[in-house]
């Protein structure tokens, strides 16, 4: 093929995708505005007690620990539990979620909590997961002052509580859920799905946990009302 025929070429295909564009453009809106759902794995589709069970033994596939705490009050004595099983220091980061801010965290007046973003330098995050998918054992968290992504990534520990309620299925149930809550405009910059606590094998195919983030991962599953 002469040079000249490759330009020619060049600019054929160019037209021929400018005469498509609109379809193409329309097609992109239409998928954006319908949100039309994936593959959804069978095993999430099963009643509650068994979809918590499932949660639970996934994410103790990845390494992650899971805790079922009968009510939120008693949230602020099992997290201190966590630390003095694990011998950490009795201080602790979270952000402005009120579900946490507003616990009884004076029946554990030896815990020290700070909030807001961290700077690296704590021991324990602690985040309330705006829902899990059974599926995996996956975390959704939100980025945001109430739950500051860094409390995902700095801390060697990162304890997540989320309700029994708001662990379902699959993932196509929490994005719909999150379209609920917040509006296709007003999304959080961010979704963090977590899934087990950090890890790489990219040396040797030698699993390290705690490469690119929190080394341990607590979640604790607080029952409904």
């Amino acid at each position: 093929m002469s040079q000249r025929e490759t330009v020619l070429g060049k600019i054929r295909r160019g037209l021929a995708s400018a005469k498509t564009a609109e379809a193409r453009r329309d097609a992109v809106a239409q998928r954006l505005g319908q949100h039309p759902a994936n593959t959804v794995p069978a095993r999430g589709h099963v009643g509650q007690q068994a979809r918590l069970d499932l949660f639970a033994k996934m994410a103790g596939k990845v390494s992650a620990t899971v805790e079922r705490v009968a009510s939120a009050s008693d949230l602020p004595e099992t997290v201190a539990e966590y630390l003095r099983a694990r011998n950490l220091p009795s201080d602790l980061r979270m952000g402005a979620d009120r579900r946490l801010a507003d616990l009884p965290w004076e029946k554990v007046p030896q815990l020290e909590v700070k909030h807001g973003p961290s700077d690296g330098r704590d021991h324990v995050g602690l985040s309330h997961a705006f829902g899990g998918a059974a599926e995996t054992g996956t975390l959704f968290l939100l980025s945001g002052p109430d739950n500051p992504t860094t409390l995902n990534f700095l801390p060697d520990h990162h304890v997540v509580v989320v309700r029994a309620s708001d662990i379902v299925g699959d993932y196509e149930t929490l994005w719909n859920r999150l379209r609920e809550h917040s509006g296709d405009d007003v999304l959080p910059r961010t979704v963090n799905l977590i899934t087990g606590p950090s890890r790489s094998a990219d040396i040797e195919q030698t699993l390290l946990l705690g490469a690119h983030g929190p080394r341990a991962l607590h979640i604790l599953i607080v029952e409904d009302a």
